[in-house]
């Protein structure tokens, strides 16, 4: 079944923004105060068993200094400076190994996987705890740790990770700090899309059935997780909804489409019950910048998959 509005309806769609009046301060001073550490990206090489691709094991300093974990790969003949795609990770997802990540070496592109601070007990393994992980009541998963205060809400840590992890791939020679595009489907389209707003010189943002996006109706629209971590937050925080809802809406990938600049490829699949087509044609409707998605209409939360891959690799191509 299809899952959400008609598709005349959905591409219609743009629903009222809830924008916090310091949105844009709160975020500016995140990035000052990360911005305050030492990068100190270290790239470190690994060997793989991979005789094409040269592998980079990386440590920089995410929010708070924290050091997060990455790779960063290239076609191992390869002098540099390469056009690089930063690689945001799934919901629960870590950076797993090497060999997981080798498509855009195969497309002549460097690529960097940002591993997420505190996941990767999911489909592949991740290596970056989150020593800043507030206390508080909290639903098990991510979507409602801190949630009690913008500052100590989890997607703060994330989305900064997100942002210095661009930093840490144009700081390596091997990369073209003017040929960066950030993606990632579902959490990581989310990453994408705010990264596109907070970073404004990219040069496309690939971005796939994306999370943490009109988060007031998906809480409402759909059981499936990780929203549903709010409903059983919300089972025993009676009191709080309102309060939460506030948080959220610092995180909130509608107020960081309509700030975001950078080209962007969307996709959206109508029968996607984890992230409902309505929450991503919201966003997609108040993107500022240039823009176009791709819709499946009879696919779920995987999306356009390979067929998706194959768009993002014609775009490429000709945006090298």
């Amino acid at each position: 079944m299809f899952v959400d509005m008609p598709l005349d309806r959905l591409r219609a769609y743009r629903p009222e923004r809830r924008e916090p009046a310091d949105f844009d301060a709160f975020w500016a001073r995140t990035l000052a105060e990360a911005r305050g550490h030492d990068l100190g990206a270290v790239f470190t090489e690994v060997e793989t068993g991979l005789a094409e691709v040269r592998c980079l094991d990386v440590t920089y300093a995410g929010f708070g200094g924290h050091p997060v974990r990455g790779w960063l790969l290239a076609p191992a003949r390869a002098a540099g400076p390469l056009p690089c795609v930063v690689q945001y990770i799934g919901y629960n997802g870590g950076r797993g190994f090497p060999h997981d990540w080798l498509l855009w070496p195969g497309a002549g592109w460097a690529v960097f996987v940002m591993d997420s601070r505190g996941q990767g007990s999911g489909n592949r393994h991740g290596d970056t705890p989150d020593p800043a992980a507030a206390g508080g009541p909290s639903a098990p998963g991510r979507l409602t740790q801190g949630v009690s205060c913008p500052d100590d809400y989890y997607y703060r840590r994330l989305y900064t990770d997100g942002v210095r992890a661009v930093e840490a791939a144009r700081s390596h020679p091997l990369v073209d700090a003017s040929r960066v595009v950030v993606s990632g489907g579902s959490q990581g389209g989310g990453i994408a899309m705010a990264v596109g707003a907070l970073v404004p010189d990219l040069l496309h943002a690939f971005i796939d059935v994306p999370f943490m996006t009109h988060i007031r109706r998906a809480a409402e629209i759909t059981d499936a997780e990780p929203y549903a971590e709010l409903a059983r937050f919300f089972t025993a925080q009676r009191h709080r909804v309102d309060e939460v809802f506030a948080t959220l809406d610092y995180f909130d990938g509608l107020n960081f489409a309509a700030r975001n600049t950078t080209p962007a490829l969307f996709s959206v699949a109508l029968r996607d019950g984890v992230t409902p087509p309505s929450t991503v044609f919201a966003a997609y409707n108040h993107y500022a910048g240039p823009k176009d998605i791709r819709v499946w209409p009879y696919n779920g939360h995987e999306g356009g998959g390979s067929a998706q891959v194959a768009e993002q690799l014609a775009l490429a191509a000709r945006l090298r």
